[in-house]
């Protein structure tokens, strides 16, 4: 087993639970014979099922991630068949669907979410706090006072302002 990062290296820490928690569930997609399924695609898988075909936008919001990180996996998913991009009401938006390939996969995929979810309670038995608490209490603690607020705030220099001397050849 790898060495845990140092405590002060949170951003680290952070993306080690990850890959510590994705990486035993690829691994079981893996045995299910689903290697070319990732992690990341059953909040969207879900999310289509509740709402049938959206714009990334929309399913973006509703799985909780940047625009970006919505676009990137639908293409991952549109590449592995999973998903359709279709036109929508204008020419710039595209509707995300699931696909027949997604939809038989979907008793595989419900019996591996149920199982992971089972998992992770059992998981949260042995922590002081259950993790979806603690990550809720964080996201809401930053979204109350950003970080890069706090950074400032222990004391972070501010950059130097110009001279105004450094502005004079620009009259």
């Amino acid at each position: 087993m790898a060495p845990l990062p140092e405590r002060e290296a949170v951003g680290t820490l952070l993306r080690h639970v990850l890959e510590l928690l994705d990486g035993d569930v690829a691994k079981v997609y893996a045995e299910l014979d689903l290697a070319d399924y990732r992690p990341r695609y059953s909040p969207v898988v879900r999310a289509l099922l509740a709402s049938g075909p959206v714009p990334i936008r929309d399913l973006a919001r509703a799985v909780g991630v940047t625009h970006s990180a919505a676009s990137q996996t639908v293409a991952q998913m549109n590449r592995a068949g999973l998903v359709d991009l279709t036109p929508g009401t204008d020419a710039r938006q595209r509707l995300v669907g699931l696909t027949p390939k997604a939809h038989d996969l979907l008793p595989v995929i419900t019996a591996e979410w149920s199982a992971t979810t089972a998992a992770m309670r059992t998981l949260d038995t042995e922590l002081s706090i259950p993790l979806v608490d603690l990550l809720t209490e964080i996201t809401t603690a930053l979204t109350r006072r950003p970080f890069r607020q706090r950074i400032a705030d222990a004391g972070l220099p501010t950059p130097p302002s110009p001279h105004p001397r450094d502005h004079d050849d620009l009259a």
